[in-house]
């Protein structure tokens, strides 16, 4: 297992959570979003599960804090509900929402946590999916506005400020597969959505340096495409998947450009005079985020672009059935800098594993988790050790919680959760976290 002295002074540690996911959505006056409309569609989430009780984090963040700050993580890294300041997504503002986000604030600071905000992990407003979602162009200044409102109350707090988590997911995977909410299967929504999320990643961004904030960034997620053969056809559908997947939020928001072997299959479903957007897209950030978790086998398949599929690999896998490959991390580390970033800081934004945990004696044994923990820290450290300015690490997750259209029996947390007590018990992995990370040690 590494300790702190394995990496440099300065680099930071910490771990991850959402609102959605933790908070509890029917507390506080939040408004309804289309992740509560998608779990109430039978058959979109495993046992209709949904968030409105969650982790009840909404009454219980301060034993939750106590938690992050016992295991010795210097940062936090949390997200903001947009339903929960502003109930209708535009209009009146909530305050109750506000003042939990002003008070979780500072609990952070007074735990002496480093507060790592995300505007957006998901839970869009229904009342705005209504009028398109990330189909509709507005939903960039929409969002524009929602910044202003919660970074004018906590932004003068904020370590760092990231405006959408995962991309990919809040666009691809919930509106081409239709696997996240609002769950549709239709290119020209997903190209839209594509398009729009990095629009109004932009639009927040601009907000915020016009607030005079600072340490702006973005949080990507990847997946490592690997041909599933090696046949022309194999590599090119990987070409596509990680066209898809990874370059074309990288390159947009980085480059000003997509991908030509993307644009081949969406251009004729994006909105029109989308490269005007790109001086809007392309603000200048201080940090990228990498979420990693697992790669993809990618062979060709019959039918329209992008004519691809998954194929199961031989690797160990976790609970998601995600092979562990750990050199993806490494790999994609050293070609963010080399390809996107150049000598802007990285950081890994989330990286962790779901698990079978079984409370046994009132212990949590979860060996499995250590092990996928300190393979990718080594292979951040290889990347390190390559020159790539990699600067922290954050697990996911501080909690098991609702994994969404899985319901509660994923778990990712460090901490085990009882859904029906409520009751938290730290896990192996979190005990073996806290002695590693002890700022007694001798470097």
């Amino acid at each position: 297992m590494f300790t702190r002295k394995d990496f440099p002074e300065d680099f930071l540690f910490g771990t991850a959570t959402s609102s959605y996911q933790i908070e509890g959505h029917g507390f506080g006056g939040a408004g309804r979003t289309h992740w509560d409309d998608f779990a109430d569609t039978p058959g979109n989430v495993v046992r209709a599960e949904h968030g409105a009780r969650a982790c009840d984090h909404y009454h219980l963040y301060e034993q939750d804090l106590d938690l992050v700050a016992a295991a010795g993580f210097d940062a936090y890294r949390f997200s903001t509900s947009w339903a929960r300041v502003l109930p209708e997504g535009r209009g009146p503002v909530n305050t109750e929402g506000l003042d939990f986000y002003d008070r979780l604030t500072d609990a952070m600071l007074e735990r002496g946590l480093k507060p790592c905000a995300t505007l957006y992990h998901w839970e869009l407003p229904s009342a705005l999916a209504d009028l398109g979602g990330w189909r509709n162009r507005d939903v960039a200044s929409w969002f524009a506005d929602f910044t202003e409102i919660i970074m004018d109350r906590i932004g003068d707090r904020m370590w760092s400020v990231a405006p959408i988590n995962e991309p990919w997911c809040v666009a691809w995977l919930s509106h081409f597969y239709g696997a996240h909410a609002p769950g549709l299967r239709d290119i020209r929504a997903a190209a839209r959505a594509m398009h729009h999320v990095l629009l109004a990643h932009g639009r927040a961004i601009e907000v915020m340096r016009a607030q005079g904030l600072g340490n702006l960034g973005g949080v990507f997620n990847l997946e490592w495409a690997s041909p599933a053969s090696d046949e022309p056809e194999a590599r090119h559908a990987a070409a596509i998947y990680d066209g898809i997947y990874n370059r074309w939020f990288l390159g947009g928001v980085f480059k000003g450009a997509y991908p030509q072997i993307v644009l081949d299959g969406l251009e004729p479903h994006l909105p029109q005079n989308w490269q005007d957007d790109f001086p809007t897209i392309t603000q200048k950030l201080d940090w990228c985020g990498l979420n990693y978790y697992t790669r993809k086998r990618i062979a060709p398949a019959p039918g329209p672009w992008p004519a691809l599929c998954e194929v199961e690999g031989p690797l160990p896998k976790t609970a998601m059935c995600w092979e562990i490959y750990p050199q993806g991390l490494q790999d994609f580390l050293i070609r963010t800098a080399a390809e996107y970033t150049g000598d802007l800081p990285l950081y890994v934004t989330e990286n962790g594993m779901a698990a079978p945990d079984q409370m046994r004696g009132g212990d949590v044994d979860d060996p499995d988790r250590l092990s996928y923990l300190a393979a990718h820290l080594e292979a951040l450290r290889a990347a390190q050790a390559r020159g790539v300015p990699v600067k922290g690490y954050f697990v996911w997750s501080l909690l098991d919680n609702y994994e969404w259209s899985f319901g509660y029996e994923k778990r990712f947390g460090l901490v085990h959760v009882d859904f029906d007590t409520l009751a938290r018990t730290p896990k192996a992995s979190y005990h073996a976290m806290a002695l590693a990370l002890r700022k007694d040690q001798n470097r």
